[in-house]
């Protein structure tokens, strides 16, 4: 099952949007242009086994974990995207589906503004939502200052580059990597551990980083820049999408100003707009409760309906249709209940219409 997934994945990356196109076009149906794919690739099965083969073995040897699209640990909220990879290859052993997780991206050539805003925001997120994991793409500028932020508050980080798992671009930033990996990140990759970086590549992780993350942070980038193309996928994949002002006259604050201005992004100037936006507040109020050695006791002034549902998610995450099955109780007296319990803030939703106790 393995092999026949990392196939699949390598299978995908030999054809273009553009092979497809020309398929429908030549054979004039959607059927005919499929059956003339498959045998496009399936003459090179043998050479794919082999070189899928070759990958495990290499991981195995490498201590880089193969998490595929069907195992319990591939990321949920980047598996509900429509081109959501086959197969991760990880190192290191953050939680890749962390109950909070924000992507912070933007340009290489981040100015003095850009890194405070990062280290602001970073710092202050640390302090509300101490679980919250930073993911971004270990470049130069915003990516690696992202990085280094969540590290400096003990927060898990996660790297996702555009090159396999046998180099690291840029070198310049392996300290940092390795860091990750031996802490409480991880750096993540689809592509074969031989995979050097391509300027392709880099378009192509930018979904990962959209995909894995509750929201994407934009602090700084050029109107065209590679934070952009990660802006447009978080839109794209119905996620929240943060930016911060800058000043007219920098080049580097184009981007996020122009997301504002077009009603794109919401605009942020601290980490405490972002949490309630995500309505992550009412964990952060548990948090400050916790610290003063108040804890709220979950079965106080629940109905028996509402008790139901919370016992049922004590057991972990959980659909609606789950909740339905667990707790006996018709669809829409579980919607109201679920209401009730969200804005009492003792569950919340989750991406992929999971539900979360808050505890």
């Amino acid at each position: 099952m393995l092999s026949e997934l990392i196939i699949s994945q390598l299978t995908f990356g030999k054809l273009s949007l553009l092979d497809a196109k020309k398929a429908f076009d030549e054979k004039g149906s959607a059927e005919e242009a499929l059956k003339f794919l498959s045998s496009h690739v399936s003459a090179d099965y043998q050479s794919l086994e082999k070189r899928a083969k070759e990958e495990i073995e290499w991981c195995n040897n490498n201590k880089v974990r193969v998490v595929t699209i069907s195992d319990p640990d591939y990321p949920q909220r980047l598996k509900h995207c429509c081109d959501a990879p086959m197969v991760l290859f990880v190192r290191g052993k953050a939680d890749l589906n962390a109950q909070h997780a924000i992507s912070i991206v933007g340009t290489r050539q981040c100015t003095t503004y850009g890194k405070d805003c990062i280290n602001k925001i970073v710092d202050e997120m640390a302090g509300k939502i101490p679980d919250v994991h930073i993911v971004s793409g270990l470049a130069y500028g915003v990516d690696i200052t992202a990085h280094r932020a969540a590290m400096r508050n003990g927060l898990p980080t996660i790297g996702v580059v555009a090159h396999g798992q046998g180099t690291l671009y840029p070198a310049h930033h392996r300290n940092e990597a390795n860091k990750m990996v031996l802490g409480n990140g991880a750096v993540i990759t689809e592509f074969f551990h031989d995979i050097f970086p391509e300027a392709r590549n880099f378009l192509q992780r930018n979904r990962i980083i959209a995909g894995m993350s509750d929201a994407t942070l934009v602090p700084e980038s050029a109107i065209h820049g590679g934070g952009m193309v990660t802006a447009r996928l978080t839109i794209d994949y119905n996620r929240e999408l943060f930016a911060v002002p800058g000043s007219i006259t920098s080049p580097m604050s184009e981007g996020p100003n122009a997301l504002i201005r077009d009603n794109k992004a919401m605009l942020v100037t601290s980490a405490g707009d972002i949490v309630k936006s995500l309505g992550w507040h009412a964990e952060e109020k548990l948090q400050q409760a916790r610290k003063k050695g108040i804890e709220r006791e979950l079965f106080t002034d629940f109905t028996d309906d509402e008790r139901k549902v919370v016992e049922a998610l004590q057991k972990g995450d959980q659909t609606k249709d789950t909740l339905c099955v667990e707790t006996g109780l018709p669809i829409s007296t579980l919607s109201a209940v679920i209401f009730t319990l969200e804005m009492k803030g003792i569950i919340r939703a989750l991406s992929g219409s999971q539900y979360h106790l808050i505890a």
